[in-house]
């Protein structure tokens, strides 16, 4: 039984893909080593930057995830190190917990998030679910409270 069978609960607000990869990235971030606030901080960064257009190295902002020095990692069969503990900016804004929090987790409301967002996500990511191949499908039955 899915978390979304389990309750019914329903968002405040539809569910975007846009929530989707923030909580996806939130996850890689925690396997990455960040914390719990930072890894928050850090899904919504990339799920704004690549919204964006991504990729554009701003002026005095680190480079956008998956950049060239991740993916020569990678090939090359590198460990990562672990990531430093900072905020990433955008425009000049860091990326929070607190802002993770009033952007996506209140938006669909802290109940949903936590009861089955959340799990949802977390258990397509336990099976080795990619975000392209979950975006869609995992939120079809997602409808927002009237």
């Amino acid at each position: 039984m899915t978390a979304m069978e389990s309750t019914s609960l329903k968002p405040r607000r539809s569910i975007r893909r846009f929530d989707v990869f923030a909580e996806y990235n939130r996850l890689r971030g925690l396997e990455k080593g960040l914390d719990a606030p930072h890894a928050k901080g850090y899904g919504l960064w990339v799920a704004k930057v690549v919204a964006s257009g991504g990729g554009r190295r701003a002026s005095g902002q680190r480079e956008a995830p998956g950049g060239a020095e991740e993916g020569a990692a990678q090939r090359e069969g590198r460990q990562e190190a672990p990531p430093e503990q900072e905020w990433h900016l955008l425009s000049g804004e860091p990326q929070t917990d607190a802002l993770f929090e009033r952007e996506i987790v209140q938006r669909m409301g802290p109940g949903f998030y936590a009861t089955v967002f959340a799990p949802t996500i977390a258990q397509a990511v336990r099976r080795g679910s990619s975000y392209e191949s979950m975006r869609d499908t995992i939120r079809k039955d997602w409808t927002p409270t009237r």
